[in-house]
C-alpha cells in the first residue's frame, strides 16, 4: 500500500459519503505524514503557514473520523486506514465476481467493480442503457487536481448535453483557466449517459486521419462488429470525445482559428459532427474559438461554445488553500489578476516567497501590477497574432478606457474593416473585453495583458 493509493482511496471515500473531494493542501497533508513529514515541512512544500496547516489538518482528521468511526489523529492514523483500507479492497475484490467493466487509465485497460443492482441487461451499445458503465479512456487527460466553484459554468454543459442533445460544445478560454478541469469534473458527474467516453489531446497535432484511427481502435474494444466512420460509431452509441489542446492545429500569424495548411480537413469533421444525425458529443477544449464555429451557431444547428472566464470571488478558496494573510485585501488581488487560478497561484506562491504570505505588503504600493512568473504565460498568446491583430491590441492597450470602434479611431493604423475583424479575431481568443456603456458595445484588453504590453 502505497501513498497514492491511501489518498486516492481517502478522497474516493470521503466523496461517496459527502460528495465533496479533499482539497489540494489535506492530499498535501496526507501525504506528508503518511511519509512521516512535520507540519512545518509541509507547510513549506505547500507555500503556505504551519498556522494554516494545522487548520487544514484538524477538518482532515474530523473527515477521516467521519469514513472511519473512530478516533483519529496523525499518530495513529496509519495504521487504521491501512486496516481500513485492506477490508475495502477485499470487498471489492468479491465484487470482480459479479460484474467487470473497462476504465483506461495511463494506457492500459483495467477492472473497475459496478454493484450489479444499478446495471442494465441491454447490450453496451444500446443508447438506451443510460445506467451502463461506460468504456472510458483518459490516458490523454491531465490529472485534476484541484476544482473550484464552476456550478453555473457544469450546469450549463449539462443542460446542452444532455437536454438539448448539443453535439458540438467548444469550451474556450486563456491556458490555465480551467478548461481541463471543468471538462474532467463533466465526466465524473455525467459518465453513465454515455456507452464510450474518451479524451484525446492534440498537443502534437496528430492528423485527422490519425485521430480518426485512434477511436477507430478506442470504439473497437467493443464485442460489436467494427463500423466504417466515426459518424457510425457516434449513431449506434452515445460516445463523448474530448479533444484537448485544439488550438494546436490552428496556425500562428494568422486570424484566430485559422487552420495550419494540411488541417483544414478538421474544420470538415467538426461541421460533420454538428450537421448529422447522431446521439453522441464532441467537446472542444482550445485557446481560441474555431472559426466554423459561429457561422454552425448563427444556423441554429446543436452548437454550443463556453467562453470560460476568471472564478470571480470564489477564487478566494485558492488563496485560502494557500494560507494567505490578509483576507480583507484578497478581494483586490483576485480582481487585480481576474480571478484566474493558474496566475492566482502562481502569485501567491510570489506572495510567499518575497512577503511571507502578506497580501497587504504584496499590494502595498497599489499602482504597478506584479508580473514576474506570468510573463511567458503572456507571451505564449501573444505570440500566435497576426499583425492585424497586433496592431489592434497595441491601440487598445494605449488607451485609458473602453472604446467604441464603430468608426476607425483616427490613431489606429488599421481600416475600420481591419480593425473589427482584429477585434473579432481577438475576442475569439479571450483576450478582449465587451461591454456595454450607455447602451453601446466598447471593448477593453485584459488588464493583466494590457500591464504586459505597457511594461515591454
Amino acid at each position: 500500500m502505497n501513498v497514492e493509493d491511501v489518498v486516492e482511496w481517502a478522497n474516493n471515500s470521503i466523496f461517496d459519503k459527502t460528495g465533496e473531494h479533499l482539497t489540494p493542501i489535506q492530499e498535501a497533508i496526507l501525504m506528508g505524514v503518511w511519509q512521516r513529514q512535520k507540519y512545518p515541512q509541509i507547510a513549506k512544500d505547500f507555500h503556505c503557514s504551519e498556522s494554516h496547516v494545522k487548520k487544514e489538518a484538524a477538518k482532515l482528521w474530523e473527515k477521516l473520523r467521519e469514513e472511519l468511526g473512530e478516533d483519529l489523529n496523525k499518530l495513529n492514523f496509519r495504521s487504521k486506514l491501512e486496516k481500513k483500507y485492506r477490508v475495502s479492497q477485499a470487498s471489492q475484490l468479491g465484487h470482480c465476481l459479479l460484474q467487470i467493466d473497462n476504465i483506461n487509465i495511463g494506457g492500459q485497460f483495467i477492472q473497475t467493480i459496478e454493484d450489479t443492482k444499478i446495471r442494465s441487461p441491454n447490450p453496451p451499445n444500446s443508447p438506451q442503457n443510460k445506467n451502463q458503465s461506460p468504456i472510458i479512456d483518459l490516458t490523454d487527460a491531465p490529472e485534476l487536481t484541484s476544482f473550484y466553484n464552476r456550478t453555473s459554468e457544469l450546469s450549463t454543459l449539462k443542460q446542452w448535453i444532455l437536454q438539448a442533445h448539443t453535439r458540438l460544445i467548444t469550451v474556450y478560454g486563456l491556458s490555465g483557466i480551467g478548461k481541463s478541469a471543468i471538462a474532467l469534473k463533466l465526466i465524473e458527474q455525467i459518465q453513465t449517459e454515455f456507452d464510450y467516453i474518451i479524451w484525446l489531446s492534440l498537443t502534437n497535432t496528430p492528423t485527422l486521419l490519425s485521430l480518426q484511427t485512434e477511436l477507430k481502435q478506442f470504439f473497437g474494444r467493443s464485442p460489436q462488429p467494427p463500423l466504417p466512420t466515426i459518424i457510425d460509431y457516434f449513431r449506434s452509441s452515445r460516445c463523448l470525445v474530448i479533444l484537448d489542446d485544439v488550438q494546436n492545429i490552428f496556425s500562428s500569424s494568422q486570424l484566430a482559428g485559422q487552420y495550419l495548411t494540411g488541417y483544414e480537413d478538421y474544420g470538415k469533421f467538426f461541421k460533420q459532427i454538428a450537421t448529422s444525425s447522431h446521439q453522441s458529443c464532441l467537446i472542444l477544449l482550445s485557446w481560441e474559438k474555431p472559426r466554423e464555429i459561429t457561422a454552425l451557431e448563427a444556423l441554429n444547428r446543436p452548437a454550443r461554445t463556453l467562453h470560460l472566464k476568471g472564478l470571480g470571488e470564489q477564487a478566494a478558496e485558492i488563496i485560502r488553500e494557500k494560507g494567505l494573510a490578509d483576507e480583507e485585501k484578497w478581494s483586490d488581488l483576485i480582481a487585480f489578476y481576474q480571478g484566474h487560478p493558474s496566475w492566482l497561484n502562481i502569485i501567491a506562491a510570489t506572495i510567499w516567497e518575497l512577503f511571507d504570505g502578506s497580501v497587504s505588503l504584496f499590494l502595498a504600493d497599489g499602482t504597478d501590477l506584479f508580473l514576474g512568473d506570468l510573463e511567458p504565460l503572456l507571451e505564449s498568446h501573444l505570440e500566435r497574432l497576426s499583425d492585424s491583430e497586433k496592431k489592434a491590441f497595441y491601440w487598445l492597450a494605449s488607451q485609458d478606457d473602453a472604446v467604441d470602434i464603430s468608426h476607425a479611431p483616427a490613431d489606429s493604423e488599421l481600416s475600420r474593416s481591419q480593425l473589427w475583424q482584429a477585434i473579432q479575431s481577438l475576442a475569439r481568443r479571450g483576450l478582449v473585453q465587451k461591454m456595454l456603456v450607455g447602451g453601446r458595445s466598447q471593448f477593453q484588453i485584459n488588464p493583466v495583458f494590457k500591464e504586459y504590453i505597457q511594461s515591454k
